[in-house]
């Protein structure tokens, strides 16, 4: 979708002709009208970001199957916005230029393909599809439509922190790189408190099977895909345990997994854990090269540089001569200056320039299939204990 307004000549006074490109330039564009499938937590998250940017995006419509939601969904929209229990009305409406789906991931694939069908652009949450085959079937159906916008909801590559990081990666800056350690962890059960025990599966749908993917994909696929992204890299090998070892209470999917994540082609091993257990580490994501260590938080960053590339860098007993490098008293060196802003923001930055200048977003097509694919690879491991291996048929 390419949405650019044009300025008739008659509208142009003064002397002179304006360079197309300094005419674009002082064109107003109007907010993109989208609407939101799927009001839970992420959805209504993403809405409380997307109400920050009122000359980028309006809301016109929000849906979810469940009053509730609906009801708290309210204060994230315009009072113009319509509420709607069924999708296919949001893709049959005209005004509506693109969606946004957070749903439970099992409906993934089917609300996807429908928006993608009737023309609009898409943005859907992380992970993209529940299995490797809905993900290679929804990348066979976008690649027929190359002028819409789809994207996949992995903030992270938006970020300036992870940008830098990135770059850090791919100029040699901190070495070859042959392990990565990443978790993501909770002291808490996940659950969301249930008012009708009838409503149990569609609230709490992260402890169920049917439904969701589980840690890996809500969690950990985010690191997964930064990987895949930094090193342009898969895994060839994964290998994976977990269970059902802190909350015994009838959920289905594990409360603590471990998959390694073998990269033969890279020469890396990356090691992907997660618990509902302990949050002592949270969040934590560290890259380790010949010649330093990244470690990364959502929005700062902190580089560890080994013993060589310190007297590089000038740095002696935790000092350094360059007065433009700043050390903490543990030898990092931060990486940016200031913490990033929620890397939602970023993210629809993104959509919105895909959609309105005709770009390919970061996090598109091939980039959404591929981490799904390692994440159906890191579950199919974890649940069954058997080694798995990409696939030919995977590229």
């Amino acid at each position: 979708m390419h949405r650019r307004s044009f300025v008739k000549k008659s509208a142009l006074l003064g002397s002179g002709v304006l360079m197309a490109d300094q005419l674009f330039a002082k064109v107003n564009l109007a907010p993109i009208n989208i609407a939101m499938i799927g009001c839970g937590d992420r959805g209504k998250g993403v809405l409380s970001v997307i109400q920050k940017m009122p000359s980028q995006f309006k809301t016109v419509a929000y849906c979810d199957v469940l009053d509730f939601r609906l009801t708290e969904t309210e204060k994230y929209v315009p009072s113009s916005a319509v509420a709607i229990k069924d999708y296919r009305k949001i893709l049959d409406d005209k005004k509506v230029e693109a969606v946004f789906i957070a749903t439970p991931l099992s409906e993934h694939f089917k609300i996807a393909k429908d928006a993608v069908l009737a023309g609009k652009a898409v943005y859907v949450e992380k992970t993209m599809t529940y299995n490797v085959e809905e993900a290679l079937a929804l990348r066979k159906l976008v690649k027929q439509y190359p002028k819409q916008v789809f994207q996949v909801g992995y903030q992270y590559r938006y970020s300036p922190l992870y940008f830098k990081v990135k770059d850090m990666i791919q100029s040699g800056y901190i070495g070859k790189v042959s392990q990565i350690d990443c978790r993501w962890d909770r002291n808490w059960n996940w659950r969301r408190p249930v008012a009708d025990p009838k409503l149990e599966r569609q609230i709490n749908w992260r402890m169920y099977r049917e439904y969701s993917g589980g840690l890996p994909a809500e969690l950990l696929s985010h690191q997964i895909d930064f990987i895949n992204w930094a090193f342009q890299t898969q895994p060839d090998e994964i290998i994976g345990t977990g269970g059902i070892d802190v909350y015994k209470d009838g959920r289905e999917t594990y409360d603590n997994v471990q998959a390694i994540l073998r990269y033969k082609n890279a020469g890396m091993i990356g090691n992907f854990g997660a618990t509902c257990g302990n949050a002592n580490d949270g969040y934590l994501f560290k890259i380790k090269g010949t010649k330093g260590s990244v470690n990364l938080l959502p929005d700062t960053g902190i580089f560890y540089p080994e013993k060589e590339r310190a007297k590089e860098l000038g740095i002696v007993d935790g000092v350094t001569g360059a007065t433009k490098l700043v050390i903490n008293k543990d030898g990092g060196i931060p990486i940016l200056d200031e913490p990033t802003k929620d890397g939602t923001f970023y993210a629809l930055e993104d959509f919105y320039k895909a959609i309105t200048e005709g770009k390919k977003t970061a996090s598109n097509i091939d980039t959404g299939t591929k981490a799904s694919i390692c994440v159906a690879m890191c579950n199919e491991a974890i649940y069954t204990g058997e080694k798995q291996f990409w696939k030919q048929e995977y590229f």
